[in-house]
């Protein structure tokens, strides 16, 4: 069986490539899928809708195109791992969070202990929570290797 694992959330750290790294090098059967992390693309994603004068409308149309991906990667994953920083909040990671909950679909989640208080009710529906992109790593050999 191959594994699709979902990765959501904070963009300016490289937790990504190391869980894929860690995957790669431990033989995994993974393909692992993601939002669009390019921001300004993201940012642009419903800009070939039309130029809006407004932010909101702006951030509104981008959002719905954006989340045609998502929502289609969230639906077909077996997990997900949803990345929470520090440096900005990533109110888009606990929405996936909470469809991955509301789907019946695993996560886990990957943020420092410091921010463990204001994600207790995202972590509570997690199968499980790392510090580390390792510990993923670990935790994704176990589940798929049973050892």
């Amino acid at each position: 069986m191959t594994w699709s694992v979902y990765l959501s959330g904070e963009i300016h750290t490289d937790w990504r490539q190391r869980i894929m790294r860690g995957a790669k090098s431990n033989g995994l059967p993974i393909v692992f899928t993601s939002a669009v992390t390019d921001h300004e693309a993201s940012d642009a994603a419903g800009d070939v809708l039309g130029k809006e004068d407004n932010n909101f409308w702006r951030d509104h149309k981008s959002s719905k195109v954006n989340s045609i991906r998502t929502k289609t990667l969230i639906g077909q994953c077996d997990i997900a791992i949803v990345r929470f920083g520090d440096k900005y909040k990533q109110w888009n990671a606990a929405f996936d969070a909470g469809c991955c909950a509301a789907l019946g679909k695993p996560y886990i989640t990957l943020h420092d202990a410091d921010i463990i208080h204001p994600l207790k009710e995202v972590d509570a529906s997690a199968v499980a929570w790392a510090e580390t992109p390792e510990q993923v790593v670990e935790i994704l050999k176990y589940v798929i290797d049973a050892k």
